[in-house]
């Protein structure tokens, strides 16, 4: 993100001794990007930030895949994966369930009430949708209270943890890339600017606006980063001497941030516009769109609902938040629900929907689409609330054996 931000207390000159009011030096740390040839921040701890004490391995929530073969279309019902009071017992992170992934983006859902551990994801930038609930999320950089709707973009290892707050529980689709998330270079200068056409920018999005400064020793840190397990992924527990969130300063263009979809202007047109026009991050081999409450086509013969389309380069990955999905309609598929349409296999409305659509003026519906241009594979979540009637919703029968 390259919008230069400074929080707390830093010194004028980058890399010039900084002292704390008893003489010491703070210690300066700089996190940056692609090999400190891309967007960084400086930060300035009251301890050393390398410092371990101990260290042991954690194992990861299961990470598995399996393929989706034979091809089909799927739905996967997310709210059956907590069913009753299990958020009582579970933590936005550690309570994750694998949906869907591969070698570029895992997509989770977790439901939950517990305080996550401290965290870093090691392999890659974290897109997390706030479906319902709300929480603080306590960060290095500092905190960032997020409510329904909003995208919480937190960089490649950026200790952090979620708080859930209130008394709903928090309700988070969690977008893991192995790269990193941002706006969609079509709706940045070159300088990195958001430019006039884009549907969002600067002002919309909500960073930390002062220093954490928490107390405590010994503090466990869980990491997930590159290894040898499913999915090359690997945990790991490490033990820091002083608290992580021990920043007293920092400035840049690399921190968390959160941006509510409803500040999110849809681009419409008199005829139906293509799903580029709902992008909001992208990141190596995937997509992130936004289908929000709009005004639909104005063409006297316009037909509101997609046109039938075959993802010839891309999965599509579309998770149902709110409102009817006019396209969607006869299909079962409902408030919280997934619904994969892989490359190979052409989809679109179901056959009901597009005569019922005509004449609308208006869609409110809210749902969030990952595409992903490698194949994606079904986690031990998606596999468990797979309906099994999906692909057939089209022709209104199943197989015949």
């Amino acid at each position: 993100m390259a919008y230069y931000r400074r929080v707390g207390d830093v010194p004028p000159k980058r890399h010039t001794q900084h002292r704390r009011p008893d003489g010491g030096l703070y210690a300066e740390e700089l996190m940056g990007e692609e090999g400190f040839t891309a967007d960084s921040a400086l930060l300035y701890h009251r301890g050393i930030p390398s410092s371990l004490v101990d260290a042991r391995p954690w194992e990861l929530p299961d990470q598995a895949l399996t393929p989706n073969t034979p091809l089909l279309p799927r739905h996967l019902r997310l709210p059956e994966l907590f069913p009753g009071d299990e958020h009582e017992a579970t933590d936005p992170v550690t309570g994750r369930r694998l949906v869907l992934g591969n070698a570029d983006v895992r997509i989770s859902y977790a439901v939950s009430s517990l305080p996550s551990p401290y965290y870093r994801n090691a392999t890659g930038d974290e897109c997390v949708f706030v479906e319902r609930g709300t929480a603080t999320v306590e960060t290095v950089f500092g905190a960032l209270d997020v409510g329904p709707g909003d995208f919480v973009v937190i960089p490649r290892a950026t200790t952090h943890r979620w708080l859930p707050t209130g008394a709903e529980p928090l309700r988070s689709y969690a977008v893991e890339a192995n790269s990193h998330v941002t706006p969609p270079k079509r709706y940045l200068s070159r300088y990195g600017q958001f430019l006039e056409h884009a549907p969002y920018c600067e002002r919309d999005l909500r960073a930390p606006t002062e220093p954490l400064l928490a107390e405590g020793t010994d503090v466990e840190v869980v990491v997930k980063h590159r290894g040898a397990g499913p999915g090359g992924l690997a945990g790991t527990v490490h033990v820091v001497p002083e608290h992580p969130f021990d920043v007293v300063g920092w400035d840049g263009c690399l921190y968390p941030y959160a941006f509510d979809v409803s500040d999110f202007e849809p681009i419409t047109g008199r005829v139906h516009q293509p799903p580029p026009v709902h992008q909001v991050f992208e990141g190596t081999g995937f997509v992130i769109c936004a289908f929000v409450p709009r005004k639909v086509d104005y063409h006297p013969l316009a037909v509101p609902v997609p046109y039938f389309h075959s993802n010839v380069d891309s999965d599509e990955v579309m998770f149902y938040v709110a409102g009817d999905y006019e396209a969607r309609k006869g299909s079962g598929i409902g408030t919280g629900s997934v619904s994969l349409h892989p490359g190979g296999h052409s989809h679109g409305p179901q056959p009901a929907a597009i005569e019922a659509s005509l004449g609308a003026e208006r869609f409110d519906e809210l749902a969030v689409m990952v595409d992903t241009f490698r194949p994606l594979s079904l986690g031990e979540g998606g596999t468990a609330v797979d309906d099994g009637r999906y692909a057939w919703s089209w022709s209104g029968r199943g197989p015949s054996r």
